[in-house]
């Protein structure tokens, strides 16, 4: 699948924001936990969504997915095993190993697969696991877990990964006692698994926090529940507005989950309101240089964003530097901004971009989901017509993507033919 972007056009108009990918996806696992069916509302049509009901009918849910709306009827589950075509289609994939493994009994998985950024080690989850007295047997790229001799624990994750946590909290739910998790993830998407599992009938407690508490319970019920906004998506609408030196209106975000963006995009001179669920920014004229972005751990400056802010930092007054704290292969998109006449280079996991460049359309290939989108931005800035090829990326992370550009004014469209 093909992009083709005609560029110079500035943004402006309104965006509704998609429910939470990395809310939905942990949230559709943790349904096999339940005892009666589950309604997930808000729910974005994404590849990854789709990938994600896959596995969910393999373990022998019956699974409805219709107008934003995803049922999930675990009451038949009887499958221990996801396939490896499955697995490797998606990273994230790996949470369904705590929630499978309390659900049967068992579980056996392959090792995931999704995105090239990178070291992402399973380790962290298989130790947390393991602390949980789950049994856990690794051969020729197959994970095996046995939850016979399961029990509460205390967990300490030598790094606060959102995917370990969320495999843990899947896990203990509903051991008996209390189990701890220390140095736990913080992100917004943690609170929201924890929102749904405790309107099941968990007991947790610190989601936001670095401990999180979880009290096991014997059966968890069916519920019906709305995830919350993607905030990376809202960045990413807020990253084009500032590259097209447009302004823009999102509907349905949490001021509280963008802070990290919206304070760095405030140096930059954006004007930025909030009205309720509604966000406000109209770009500046000239766009203030970032001396230095350091992606960290919620609630610092994510690791999902960076990618989309390298398109309107070129057009900064000077260098701006980002640091990549969380991969180490994630500036693969740099080598493709260069090519439409971007200035960056890498160092490490250093990016040193300097500005101002003005940007030419150019044929491009977009190396990852968060890459492509920011392909997309260049494209929409740039001057001329772009080809962003591999665009199929990003449809794992947004609904509508060309629908909403194109509602912005952008002038966008998808080629599917191999020729163009």
């Amino acid at each position: 699948m093909k992009y083709i972007v005609k560029g110079g056009r500035e943004l402006g108009g309104t965006v509704r924001v998609q429910g939470a990918k990395n809310s939905v996806l942990p949230i559709l696992a943790a349904s096999i936990l339940a005892n009666d069916k589950c309604e997930i509302l808000d729910c974005p049509h994404l590849s990854d969504v789709k990938t994600t009901t896959e596995i969910l009918k393999e373990l022998g849910c019956k699974v409805t997915y219709a107008l934003n709306c995803v049922s999930v009827d675990p009451t038949d589950a009887f499958n221990m095993e996801i396939p490896e075509r499955l697995m490797r289609k998606l990273r994230s994939s790996i949470v369904f190993l705590g929630a499978v493994t309390m659900r049967m009994g068992k579980a056996r998985v392959s090792m995931p697969g999704g995105c090239l950024l990178g070291a992402r080690p399973i380790d962290l989850h298989l130790k947390a696991l393991k602390s949980l007295g789950i049994k856990v047997k690794e051969e020729a790229g197959f994970i095996e877990t046995d939850a016979s001799e399961a029990k509460c624990a205390n967990v300490h994750l030598a790094f606060p990964s959102v995917g370990a946590t969320e495999n843990t909290i899947l896990a203990a739910v509903k051991i008996k006692g209390e189990s701890v998790i220390t140095n736990a993830a913080r992100e917004p998407e943690i609170i929201d698994l924890i929102a749904f599992l405790n309107a099941m009938g968990a007991r947790i407690t610190g989601g936001g926090t670095g401990t999180i508490h979880i009290e096991g319970v014997p059966s968890l019920r069916g519920i019906s529940y709305r995830i919350i906004p993607d905030r990376i998506a809202a960045t990413t609408y807020m990253c084009m507005a500032m590259a097209t030196n447009g302004e823009i209106e999102l509907e349905n975000v949490r001021r509280e989950h963008l802070t990290a963006i919206t304070n760095e995009l405030r140096e930059e001179g954006a004007r930025i309101e909030f009205f309720g669920d509604r966000a406000y920014l109209r770009a500046p004229r000239k766009i203030k240089s970032a001396d230095m972005i350091k992606t960290m751990p919620y609630p610092g400056f994510p690791t999902d964003a960076q990618s989309v802010f390298m398109p309107h930092l070129i057009k900064g007054d000077s260098t701006s530097v980002i640091v990549e704290n969380i991969f180490e292969n994630r500036f693969r998109v740099a080598d493709e901004l260069n090519k439409m006449g971007a200035d960056i280079v890498t160092e490490g996991r250093s990016a040193i971009i300097r500005g101002p460049r003005a940007l030419t359309g150019a044929r491009v290939i977009a190396p990852d989901l968060r890459g492509g989108a920011a392909l997309v931005i260049a494209a929409l800035s740039a001057q001329g017509e772009s080809v962003v090829e591999d665009a199929g990326h990003i449809g794992r992370g947004y609904e509508s993507f060309v629908e909403n550009i194109t509602a912005l004014g952008g002038d966008i469209r998808i080629n599917n033919t191999a020729d163009y």
